[in-house]
């Protein structure tokens, strides 16, 4: 893909963003657009890095550990949004500036852990299950309240908001529930004031829903087919 073409992608991505955005009455600087790269080269995020983009999602941490020495002159913050199995949490510590799928208290014991022996501290976003999906994974809306209690002791953890996944369907409607679900259970929990969290944060939407979760509420969507091109399993 030329750079040009990337250009005009990432073009029509935000004056869709910005249409979303007015529908609601929302300001398009309150939403931001993550670059999904995984399964794409080095080649492809150079060229998101000239338009601008430094942050990029993965879902494997092994892809950042082979693209992020090749790419050591761009200064990319690596976030990981796949479903992370505890062992990889030293390659979280070592790697990545944010991880938007904790989901279990193990997981955020194992990454404490791993963070104070790096000296390091990241932002985490808490992944919420809002599908009915047994394939979707992510923590239980009832016990969202008390995990963020849990998350309050880890000083290496900067919790900064939630993220989902949409239910996998054709029908808006069932797409958007899981969107407004999350914004609710955000809600909700700030009216707990649980230890200082705020939650600014809503990722959620992707290439096939994002203007949905823009209409409600997303502050951070994770494009990757739109942008880059077409992939095996696209984002």
């Amino acid at each position: 893909m030329s750079a040009d073409t990337m250009q005009m992608r990432v073009q029509a991505i935000r004056d869709r963003m910005a249409a979303a955005c007015a529908r609601v009455g929302r300001d398009p600087s309150e939403v931001t657009l993550l670059p999904v790269s995984k399964t794409f080269d080095d080649a492809a995020i150079r060229e998101a890095v000239s338009l601008g983009f430094h942050r990029f999602g993965e879902n494997r941490t092994q892809e950042i550990a082979q693209k992020a020495p090749l790419l050591q002159d761009c200064q990319i913050q690596w976030v990981v949004i796949g479903q992370l199995q505890t062992n990889k949490a030293k390659d979280v510590a070592r790697l990545a500036h944010e991880l938007q799928s904790l989901d279990r208290l193990e997981l955020a014991e194992a990454l404490d852990r791993r963070l104070q022996g790096e000296g390091r501290s990241i932002d985490v976003l808490v992944q919420v299950k809002t599908s009915p999906e047994e394939s979707k994974s992510g923590l239980e809306a009832s016990g969202l309240n008390q995990f963020l209690r849990e998350l309050s002791r880890f000083d290496t953890l900067r919790v900064k908001g939630l993220m989902t996944m949409a239910e996998l369907t054709q029908d808006p409607q069932a797409v958007r529930a899981c969107f407004a679900k999350l914004r609710q259970l955000r809600d909700l929990a700030r009216q707990e004031a649980i230890a200082g969290i705020s939650l600014e944060r809503l990722s959620m939407g992707m290439s096939g829903d994002f203007e949905l979760a823009i209409e409600e509420g997303s502050t951070e969507i994770r494009v990757g087919s739109a942008m880059f091109g077409s992939r095996a399993s696209s984002a």
